[in-house]
């Protein structure tokens, strides 16, 4: 699987302050992922590509750069991203699923001022594949350059935006498409691959390969506002690891490459979303609940349960790590948890105990510290109702505060 990372901040910052300089950049994951135990495959070496937005004077499009050489062996990516600044960058580094090794095939994928990027699988896709190319419009269906499933799922979000009444080539104005009319499209996307994937005719179902479960952790922005979703098909799985930080300044201490993420008040000047933290501070990353949807809209983070099948209602819901380890992803590592759907008592202080998960947490640089828990939002109040969970910063740990929806 891949990794994937998100930067939205009040202020440009150096791309390689993100890509490059931090102890556990997501250049350094493409060849150290900590959290990817697929020992065949161990690398992410399969390509990558940085996608940022510019000054508005250059247009609403996002500059995106990718490459099928490795990222780690890239000179090209440390010349750009040690002189480049952009106050929204997506980052990604792939190991391939699906799609051959080509530029068309890297991510992040790009249709005017939107830009897309997905970390997983689209469960039976060798079943799915053409009758989703046969739900989309020609035009989304025309624009598909590669072979990846993940790029067809971003022509299913272009073709779900236009059902919904809002058109993807129209020129944005200020302030976007909003944050409102992204979420809901991504909803909407995901229902639809849930929905094709259960029309999966019977006789199908009966090969060794047949899986129907879905890792579906999606990014996308327009270049003001940006959705991302850590999501399974399943009621019974954990999803694939994505964390979030927030606050006032990322900046690096001694020794080099020793970035932390300062709260020096309520605010979150800076937020950034991956799918394997950039530095081993634990008190620095949160935890995505399984099946939620993140949204970053003017430096606020909000948190909205996927309300669907796979939903539970309870909030000390168990699932099972093992779809996501045996497609060589750790469901959860370190970070603290958002209390919610799917946090244990024994998770919620630091994700998935990482001896479960047959890691040498001293040897990896993981080790559990017991660590005072974040604000909670009321457990009786989202046992009973579905909620959102809006997340602002403090000196030392992020605040959840539970709204009913």
């Amino acid at each position: 699987m891949c990794r994937f990372l998100v930067y939205k901040g009040k202020d440009e910052i150096l791309l390689s302050k993100l890509i490059l300089d931090p102890t556990h950049s997501i250049l350094t994951q493409s060849y150290d992922s900590r959290l990817r135990l697929d020992t065949r495959r161990p690398h992410n070496g399969d390509g990558f590509g940085v996608g940022y937005y510019t000054h508005p004077k250059l247009g609403p499009e996002p500059c995106i750069f990718t490459s099928t050489i490795p990222a780690w062996n890239c000179i090209n990516l440390e010349r750009l991203a040690s002189k480049t600044t952009s106050s929204l960058i997506f980052a990604h580094v792939r190991a391939t699923t699906e799609g051959s090794l080509s530029d068309s095939n890297c991510h992040p994928f790009r249709h005017n001022s939107l830009m897309w990027m997905h970390n997983g699988n689209i469960g039976g896709w060798k079943y799915v594949k053409r009758r989703l190319a046969d739900s989309l419009c020609d035009q989304w269906f025309l624009g598909v350059q590669g072979g990846t499933d993940s790029e067809w799922a971003f022509a299913l979000f272009l073709d779900s935006m236009e059902r919904m009444g809002h058109d993807p080539d129209s020129d944005v104005v200020d302030g976007g498409f909003g944050h409102t009319v992204l979420r809901e499209a991504m909803l909407k996307t995901i229902e639809r691959i849930n929905r094709l994937i259960a029309e999966i005719p019977r006789r199908c179902r009966n090969g060794e390969d047949y899986d129907t479960r879905s890792l579906l952790n999606f990014a996308v922005t327009d270049g003001h506002s940006v959705v991302c979703t850590r999501y399974v098909s399943s009621k019974t799985d954990e999803a694939a690891s994505l964390y979030f930080s927030s606050g006032t300044n990322w900046k690096e201490h001694q020794p080099p490459g020793n970035y932390k993420m300062e709260r020096r008040d309520k605010g979150a000047d800076i937020v950034l979303v991956a799918s394997e933290p950039l530095t081993f501070e634990r008190d620095n990353w949160v935890t995505v609940p399984t099946n939620s949807t993140l949204t970053i809209h003017k430096q606020t983070v909000m948190i909205h349960p996927i309300m669907d099948e796979y939903y539970n209602h309870s909030p000390s819901y168990s699932r099972s790590s093992g779809f996501a380890v045996s497609k060589g992803l750790v469901s959860n590592g370190p970070g603290e948890a958002v209390a919610g759907r799917g946090v244990t008592p024994q998770n919620s202080a630091g994700g998935t105990p990482l001896g479960t998960l047959g890691l040498d947490e001293e040897k990896e640089g993981l080790v559990e510290e017991k660590l005072e828990h974040p604000s909670k939002p009321n457990a009786e109040l989202m046992q009973k109702t579905p909620y959102a969970i809006l997340v602002s910063s403090s000196s030392s740990f992020p605040k959840c505060f539970a709204t009913e929806l």
